[in-house]
């Protein structure tokens, strides 16, 4: 699905991503760990095409994608769901959900109702501000607004920032549905290793621009060495 081959990329003279090299398997959750300054977050950015890599490459289903613009990523199945819930809070809920479905064209009604059914919370105001929304609305409609171009992979960076724990459980156990029942591929960002753990079938572990551990996400919740030195628990 998505392979990442020696990936280095930084802002002028700071490194931010040494030599990364990882894989996120078809229908899996992976999980994208590690203290703030990792490189967490510059890393969707570079794979996503936000950010351009000074070497190695990204390859998505076996098509090499380390130089495609962002813009063009849904059309290929990318949806990069950035941190710091970017709704467009002039626009209503539904025209922000029709925005993320431009990419496949022409936007249809079942895929409008397929958001809503996952997020009914936005079903019920599709048609007021998204300024109106609370902290966990606005995460349902970034990711909602991602889906609509029905990506066969999702990034999704840091999605539990700042939310009640209720509503990181609810998102989570959303992500863990259409990852099962449907085959989407996630990599997911979290500073809440203990939480992203918890959902995730792999984990990698980044410290400085490196990745430092690459496992399944039971035996890296098991490594009390690991947990204490780069997770915070």
């Amino acid at each position: 699905m998505l392979t990442i081959t020696e990936l280095t990329a930084g802002y002028g003279p700071i490194t931010a991503l040494r030599g990364v090299t990882l894989t996120a398997e078809q229908g899996r959750i992976t999980a994208v760990l590690g203290a703030n300054g990792a490189g967490k977050t510059t890393l969707l950015r570079t794979i996503s095409g936000l950010h351009r890599s000074t070497s190695g490459s990204v390859t998505l289903d076996g098509s090499t994608v380390t130089r495609v613009p962002a813009e063009k990523m849904p059309a290929l199945g990318m949806s990069h769901v950035p941190e710091g819930r970017g709704v467009i809070t002039e626009l209503t809920v539904e025209e922000n959900l029709r925005l993320g479905g431009l990419a496949r064209g022409r936007v249809k009604a079942d895929d409008l109702n397929r958001i809503y059914s996952l997020f009914p919370p936005l079903d019920e105001r599709r048609h007021v501000a998204a300024a109106t929304l609370s902290g966990g609305e606005r995460q349902m409609l970034v990711i909602g607004r991602a889906l609509m171009a029905r990506p066969t992979l999702l990034l999704l960076d840091e999605p539990s920032l700042g939310l009640a724990p209720r509503i990181v459980t609810q998102i989570f156990e959303l992500l863990k549905g259409l990852v099962d029942n449907e085959g989407l591929t996630v990599l997911l960002v979290e500073q809440n290793a203990r939480s992203a753990l918890s959902v995730a079938d792999h984990g990698i572990v980044l410290n400085l621009g490196q990745v430092v551990a690459d496992d399944s996400a039971a035996t890296l919740a098991a490594d009390d060495q690991l947990r204490h030195a780069y997770l915070g628990f």
